[in-house]
């Protein structure tokens, strides 16, 4: 069968949890949480077209560490689709996945790849199955699926699949850094010390730079003490990130990477290349968060 449309490319967003309360643990083992989370412009990037047969490949700077089995999370989301649509609705495809951003890193990429897969796969394959189709599928493959799939800022809660997105709510300069260290994310949850804390704060009244940076302090990411007793170097990425300017600094997700705060864009991009001067091994990246549609 001779390809029948062009290839359409798909950003899978790094999602950056700005804040991460662990409020609880269910009987099933998940953990309760409370987080704040934005989704930047720079990320992963799915190209996807119709073919003959089914395929997959990954190329960027962090494709060694990508599996290309039934291990990915976009060839389980491209299966997971398939199984509900029907294998008629859903002819062969190549996917082509450019990982830019490191692995087991605590910004979601694997999540946002296949986020990015069911969205692309949708519209291409011309499936009405609409968002919420989509969130049920995604929710059996990863539980911060659901919040990737919306890959805007918002509000989540219950193990991540209770989402209130956010309107109004301002794009963030924000600088990323991961000290070259992979970091699992069950055993950041195994080493967490507490896993019932209070929840997030109220926002703030008013959602721009000061009052977001200033809200922040009230806040925590409850997996980083427990990421940084696994992986001091963290705590190096954090101090790097300080020494450049960050207005707030903060680890996201379960680590390693963090997440500098500043008020403008090019105050970013200036802090990330003294950040790459300093560390020409680490990863850093100088970007935006999405702002509200």
């Amino acid at each position: 069968m001779e390809a029948e449309a062009k290839s359409q490319t798909w950003l899978a967003p790094a999602k950056i949890n700005l804040a991460l309360h662990v409020t609880g643990r269910r009987a099933d083992g998940y953990h309760l949480l409370d987080s704040l989370a934005v989704f930047t412009r720079f990320g992963d990037r799915l190209e996807i077209e119709l073919a003959q047969d089914d395929a997959f490949s990954v190329s960027g700077p962090f494709a060694a560490g990508v599996p290309i089995d039934g291990d990915n999370l976009v060839l389980k989301a491209r299966d997971a689709l398939r199984r509900e649509a029907g294998a008629q609705q859903t002819p062969p495809v190549a996917i082509r996945l450019e990982k830019n951003l490191p692995v087991a890193s605590g910004v979601g990429g694997g999540s946002s790849d296949a986020a990015a897969a069911l969205n692309g796969l949708s519209r291409l394959w011309k499936l009405d199955i609409g968002e919420a189709g989509l969130a049920r599928i995604g929710l059996t493959l990863g539980a911060d699926l659901p919040m990737c799939l919306k890959a805007r800022p918002l509000l989540a809660r219950g193990i991540g699949d209770a989402l209130s997105p956010l309107t109004e709510f301002p794009a963030l300069a924000l600088v990323l850094v991961n000290p070259g260290v992979a970091v699992s994310t069950s055993e950041v949850f195994k080493a967490l010390s507490k896993p019932d804390n209070e929840a997030l704060p109220p926002l703030p009244a008013r959602l721009d730079f000061h009052g977001i940076r200033n809200w922040l302090d009230t806040t925590r990411n409850d997996l980083e003490p427990a990421a940084r007793a696994i992986q001091p170097a963290i705590g190096d990425a954090l101090k790097a990130l300080k020494k450049a300017g960050a207005a707030f600094a903060r680890m996201s997700g379960s680590g390693a990477t963090c997440f500098g705060l500043f008020e403008t864009g090019n105050v970013a991009k200036r802090a990330a290349i003294d950040i790459r001067r300093r560390h020409p091994g680490w990863f850093v990246a100088a970007t935006r968060s999405m702002e509200t549609d």
